[in-house]
């Protein structure tokens, strides 16, 4: 059902309550709703004195910019870490959708081209896919690359059956990203429906636990009853009609439908490279990194969990994911394109390749100035193997 008010509601309630009641609430919702410079300031004013703590009568009760900046700076690091949460479970949810539905048209264009361009008949798909969620495609993939190798198929068997492998490998994938998309909406609801502590707001507000206390209690009363009347007065022919609403859970659930606060989040050594991540992600979006990689890979995107991090921000970086939604935005995914992609994925390399392969041999190592004189330093100068290699 749709809540009988709407976020200007929720402003206009909190608008109307005494400046302390204002302040309780924003910081409640801090990750929806600001705290302005006025009530910053008058938060300033508010929180006890230390001089009266060691029996010093304070003399004036001048607000200082230490003070002013001190608030500001924990409430900024307390909204940003909120919002970020906020983001972070957005961003996760819209990347697991499109890659779950790029996964499956993967799958179903597969399915296609082995149907029409293979003569794949309709019960051999079905026990394609069937198997997919037990089959194991490397011990497959080195098998045809063996027989490939001696010559034992022909190209459109290797593809045909490669394509096969293909199709069970992208249902897989739709499957565990489904599972992912699951876990991480429950992620976001809980986000969603967090509200700042007492701890974190007397730590900004800096004033004792039990007035904190007293204070939440008698403002969150006065702000559900300032927005039962708003919504009565808004719609008093459906007052009487409605069932009774948690005005609270409501007002969570009305917020958490404003657009997400866009961070500018800075690259911070995934992959080590820049460049390397960007083609990382490019991979995770095609569906290319083998199975044993990808979890790894969408774990360090997500919880910044790579050693090679610079947690340099309060939470969980969003750079890799931003970069993965604007990744997966620009991806043609036309039928043509899927097609294309596919065929160049399990296409057999040519043989030539494989004879450069195996012909290749590693270049000879070339002694530089600091390994002369790691060898000067452990066998002398005029020891014969030095000598040697000097000559050579």
């Amino acid at each position: 059902m749709t809540p009988p008010f709407t976020a200007s509601t929720i402003e206009s309630a909190i608008a109307a309550m005494p400046i302390q009641g204002r302040i309780m609430l924003r910081l409640i919702l801090l990750q929806y709703l600001d705290v302005t410079q006025e009530e910053v300031e008058y938060m300033a004013a508010d929180r006890p004195d230390p001089r009266c703590v060691t029996g010093t009568k304070p003399t004036h009760s001048m607000i200082t910019k230490e003070a002013v900046k001190a608030i500001t700076d924990k409430r900024d690091e307390y909204r940003n870490y909120a919002r970020l949460t906020r983001e972070r479970t957005w961003l996760q949810c819209e990347c697991l959708k499109q890659l779950a539905q790029l996964r499956h048209d993967m799958a179903n264009r597969a399915e296609e081209l082995l149907r029409t361009r293979f003569g794949q008949d309709r019960d051999a798909l079905e026990s394609l896919k069937s198997q997919a969620r037990t089959a194991l495609p490397r011990p497959a993939i080195r098998t045809l690359d063996q027989r490939w190798d001696a010559d034992e198929m022909t190209a459109e068997e290797y593809q045909r059956q490669r394509l096969g492998i293909e199709l069970q490998t992208q249902l897989r994938l739709a499957e565990k990203y489904r599972k992912r998309l699951d876990l991480a909406e429950r992620e976001r609801q809980t986000a969603n429906y967090t509200s700042l502590q007492d701890h974190e707001i007397g730590h900004i507000w800096g004033i004792p636990a039990g007035s904190l206390a007293a204070r939440k209690v008698k403002y969150l009363a006065q702000y559900l009853q300032t927005l039962q009347t708003l919504i009565q007065r808004e719609a008093p022919t459906q007052g009487s009609a409605t069932p009774p609403l948690d005005l609270w859970k409501e007002t969570f659930s009305v917020l958490a439908g404003l657009p997400i606060e866009r961070s500018l989040a800075t690259y911070d050594g995934l992959e080590r490279t820049e460049s390397a991540l960007l083609d990382k992600l490019t991979a995770l979006a095609w569906g290319r990194l083998t199975e044993d990689v990808e979890p790894k890979f969408w774990l360090s995107v997500v919880h910044s969990a790579s050693s090679n991090a610079v947690h340099s921000e309060k939470g969980r970086s969003v750079f890799g994911l931003q970069r993965l939604a604007a990744i997966l935005a620009d991806l043609d995914r036309s039928p043509d394109a899927i097609d294309e992609e596919l065929l160049h994925r399990t296409a057999p390399r040519t043989k030539t390749e494989s004879a450069a392969l195996l012909e290749e041999k590693p270049a000879e190592p070339v002694l530089g100035e600091m390994g002369e004189h790691v060898l000067r330093s452990m066998l002398g100068e005029s020891h014969p193997d030095l000598t040697g290699h000097r000559r050579s």
